[in-house]
């Protein structure tokens, strides 16, 4: 039977790699869009105007990956407004229209984040832990519960780590350690959760595949600290790593909240949901993941 796929936020790096991915193995998409539509396959929406539920209905699922990015710093007041609107406005949209549905309704695959569990040192981090503390952690909570709203759709919350890619967590990093200048931040040991964006993508569509629902930690099978992450770019870059960066000036520069929620956050998120339901890793260390993403430097 032929699929269809609805994707809000389908212009980021990770809705843009699903959309191909689908795409390519003969899934109808449909992407919802803030612009002009250029074709039968675009709809409008987040124009003031209620979504026509008529544009979900029938598919397999509808895949919620919008948010503004968590990496634009500083997080001013302002955009930490934005972040939290950016995320409720569309959650509370699609669910409306999915709850209009009734019995009828796709799949709800929405987006979260290992945000979530705030900075837990010593603990793996399943599906079934609460939620931590601060303010990326209190938004998860906000935006999941938005999204189970959705009245009788199945609904699957994506819990994604940071994506280890070029246009994701490797940005800054990859400008810093170009110039000589990467190195542990605070001590180096906190354990970070990753994941690569092929993976990111397979994982997506496992969910909806295999019918999951409810929180699915979208993370690597390894444990990585930022340490790890960090050697391993510096030794595909060729470059060294030695600079310590303090917590108090990553806190000073980047803000408090910003500072302790992604480069100080102590989090090993272990995939349980995903593992059980057989999925497995194309990269299964966040030195594999780097290396796909990362020419080696002669």
């Amino acid at each position: 039977m032929s699929q269809r796929v609805v994707i809000a936020g389908a212009s980021g790096l990770i809705g843009r790699t699903l959309t191909d991915s689908l795409l390519a193995d003969g899934v109808e998409v449909t992407t919802l869009v803030r612009r002009e539509p250029q074709g039968p396959s675009e709809v409008r929406w987040l124009d003031g105007s209620p979504l026509d539920p008529s544009v979900l209905e029938g598919a397999t699922a509808v895949v919620n990956l919008n948010g503004a990015s968590i990496g634009r710093i500083p997080w001013t007041s302002s955009y930490k407004r934005t972040l939290v609107s950016s995320r409720l406005e569309a959650t509370g949209v699609l669910a409306k229209a999915l709850r209009t549905l009734g019995d009828n309704a796709p799949a709800f695959v929405s987006a979260s984040a290992i945000g979530y569990y705030g900075s837990v040192p010593g603990r793996e981090l399943r599906e079934d832990a609460g939620p931590g503390g601060g303010f990326l952690s209190d938004l998860c909570v906000e935006w999941e519960a938005t999204a189970r709203t959705a009245g009788s759709a199945r609904v699957a919350l994506l819990r994604t780590a940071p994506v280890v890619h070029p246009e994701s967590v490797l940005k800054p990093l990859i400008l810093l350690t170009r110039f000589g200048l990467s190195g542990p931040m605070s001590r180096g040991t906190q354990v970070w959760p990753w994941i690569s964006l092929v993976d990111e993508v397979r994982a997506i569509r496992h969910v909806i595949d295999a019918q999951l629902e409810g929180p699915v930690n979208l993370s690597g099978p390894t444990r990585a600290t930022a340490n790890d992450l960090g050697f391993a770019l510096a030794r595909r870059m060729n470059r060294p790593y030695i600079l310590r960066a303090p917590a108090w000036a990553l806190r000073l520069g980047l803000g408090r909240d910003m500072a302790d929620a992604v480069l100080l956050v102590d989090a090993h998120v272990v995939p349980a949901a995903l593992e059980a339901s057989g999925f497995t890793f194309t990269h299964t260390t966040v030195d594999e993941a780097v290396a796909a993403v990362i020419p080696a430097a002669p």
